[in-house]
C-alpha cells in the first residue's frame, strides 16, 4: 500500500495538533507536509502573543495536546519550573503555549515524516486520486489527502478597510491620550484592552456591544454531574434554555456553583448544536450566545478584576448597543450606533476603532485565499449559517452539489457549522484525534 502523503493548510494550533496525532505512533507510515504562511508554527493568532499578560482561558491542567494524556502539557510545565505541582489552577501566557506546541511538533522533525513550508496556499485542487496546493512561491506540492486547519478568519468582519484587528499591520502605534472605541466586549476586546494596557494608553476606551456584557470570571469549582440521559437531546431551542435553565438553579440551590452546571454540559455541546433545527442554532447565534458566551469562555481571576476594576473606574466605558456602520472623518473615525433602549441612531467618533466582534464572520467573505478557492471551484460550500465550511460529523468537506470528498478536510474553527464549539485545545484534540485515526488507517 503506498504510503498516504497529508497535506496541512495552516500551522496554527489546529494545525499542529493535527500533525501531532497524525505522527505520534512512531511506527505509523505516514508523510505530513505541513504549510504555514508564518515563519514559525504552533502560534497562529492567538498564541503568538508576546505579553506576560495574554493568558489562557483554561486553566493549564486542561491544555495538554492529547486528550488521553490529560498532563502532557503539565509535565512539560513542571519539567522546565514554569509552575510548581501543588498549584494547578494556573493560567499561563499563551505566548508559553506556542512555545508547547512548536514542541510537540518540533519532536517529529527528524524523523523524516514530516515536512515543514513556510509558505501560502493560493489554491486547493482536488484531483481523482488526491489534492493539489498551488503555492505562493510558484511552486505546487501533492498529496493524498488534505486538511484545511486555518483557524480564526483574520480580516476583521465589519472593518470596511477602517477598522483594526489587534496586532495586525493596520495597528499602527497611537498617540496614548488617543480616544478608542472596541467593537465586541468578548475575549477578542481583553486583547485590545492588554494590548493598549501594555503601550500605557491613557486616553478614554469606549467597549460597545449589543448588551454591554464582560466575560465571567473564573473560579475553581466542581463539575456538576450531569449523565446524557439527563441532556435533552433532539429538543427545539426554547425547551432546552428552560430545561437548562432549571437545571442551573437546582444545582446553585444545593450549594453548587453555576460555574460546575455550565462545565457540566461541556462534553455534550457538540451533539445538541447538532440535533437542534437551523432555526433553533440561528436563533441561538442571535438570541442567545451573547449570554452563553460569558458564562462559557470565561477569564482567569486576576484578569477579570483588573478588567472589572478599570470598568468601575471609568477608565474603561461599557455601552451596549448596535453597531450599524462606520466611516472615516477626516484623519477620524465616525462609528454609526444604536444605543440600546434607543430608537434614533447618533455618530460617535474616535481616533481609532478595533473590531473585536468575534468569529461570526461570512464564510463567502474569507480573506483565507484556499477557502477562496474552494468556494469559488465548488469544491467547497458555505454550511448553512455561513459561519464556516459544510462538513460531516467526521470533517470531509461537503462540495457544492452535497457530495462529501475523500480526499478534503477541514478541522478547527471552519468547522463552527458543523461542530459550532471547535474553537478551545480541549475540543479540537478531540476533533484532530478521531480525523488522525481516519487518515493513516
Amino acid at each position: 500500500m503506498t504510503r498516504p502523503h497529508v497535506l496541512i493548510i495552516g500551522g496554527g494550533a489546529s494545525g499542529v495538533l493535527m500533525a501531532a496525532h497524525l505522527l505520534r505512533d512512531p511506527g505509523a507510515d505516514v508523510h505530513v507536509t505541513l504549510i504555514e504562511k508564518r515563519g514559525e508554527v504552533g502560534r497562529g493568532v492567538a498564541y503568538s502573543a508576546r505579553q506576560q499578560d495574554h493568558v489562557l482561558n483554561v486553566a493549564a491542567p486542561g491544555m495538554s495536546a492529547f486528550a488521553d494524556d490529560p498532563d502532557h502539557f503539565w509535565r512539560w510545565l513542571v519539567e522546565r519550573g514554569f509552575v510548581e505541582q501543588a498549584n494547578r489552577f494556573v493560567f499561563m501566557p499563551r505566548r508559553l503555549y506556542g512555545e508547547y506546541l512548536s514542541w510537540v511538533l518540533g519532536k517529529n522533525i527528524d524523523d523524516g515524516r514530516l515536512r515543514l513550508l513556510h509558505d501560502t496556499v493560493l489554491a486547493v485542487h482536488p484531483l481523482p486520486g488526491g489534492v493539489e496546493l498551488s503555492l505562493d512561491s510558484g511552486t505546487s506540492v501533492v498529496g493524498h489527502t488534505a486538511v484545511l486547519a486555518v483557524g480564526h478568519e483574520e480580516r476583521a468582519a465589519r472593518a470596511k478597510g477602517i477598522a483594526v484587528r489587534v496586532g495586525s499591520a493596520q495597528d499602527t502605534p497611537l498617540d496614548p491620550d488617543a480616544d478608542v472605541m472596541i467593537l465586541g466586549s468578548g475575549l477578542s476586546m481583553v486583547d485590545a484592552w492588554l494590548e493598549l494596557s501594555q503601550a500605557d494608553h491613557r486616553g478614554p476606551i469606549t467597549v460597545l456591544s449589543r448588551h454591554g456584557l464582560l466575560p465571567k470570571r473564573h473560579c475553581d469549582v466542581p463539575r456538576m454531574e450531569l449523565d446524557a440521559a439527563d441532556v435533552p437531546f433532539g429538543t427545539e431551542l426554547g425547551y432546552f434554555a428552560d430545561w437548562f435553565r432549571k437545571t442551573v438553579e437546582e444545582h446553585v440551590g444545593r450549594g453548587g456553583n453555576w460555574r460546575g452546571a455550565v462545565d457540566a454540559l461541556r462534553p455534550f455541546n457538540q451533539r445538541i448544536w447538532q440535533e437542534w433545527s437551523t432555526q433553533s442554532r440561528r436563533r441561538f447565534l442571535e438570541h442567545v450566545r451573547p449570554f452563553w458566551n460569558i458564562h462559557r469562555h470565561r477569564l482567569p481571576p486576576e484578569l477579570h478584576d483588573r478588567l472589572r476594576a478599570a470598568v468601575d473606574s471609568g477608565r474603561v466605558r461599557l455601552v451596549a448597543g448596535k453597531f450599524l456602520d462606520i466611516a472615516r472623518a477626516g484623519d477620524r473615525v465616525s462609528a454609526r450606533v444604536r444605543l440600546k433602549g434607543c430608537a434614533a441612531e447618533e455618530f460617535m467618533e474616535f481616533a481609532r476603532v478595533y473590531d473585536c466582534g468575534g468569529v461570526s464572520v461570512d464564510v463567502l467573505q474569507s480573506s483565507n485565499p484556499a477557502v477562496q478557492s474552494l468556494i469559488s471551484s465548488g469544491a467547497a460550500k458555505p454550511d448553512e449559517l455561513h459561519i464556516g465550511l459544510d462538513v460531516t460529523r467526521d470533517c470531509a468537506v461537503i462540495d457544492a452539489n452535497g457530495v462529501a470528498s475523500a480526499r478534503l478536510f477541514a478541522v478547527g474553527p471552519l468547522t463552527r457549522g458543523t461542530f459550532f464549539e471547535i474553537e478551545a485545545i480541549p475540543d479540537i484534540r478531540m476533533q484532530v484525534a478521531g480525523l488522525a485515526k481516519r487518515l493513516v488507517c
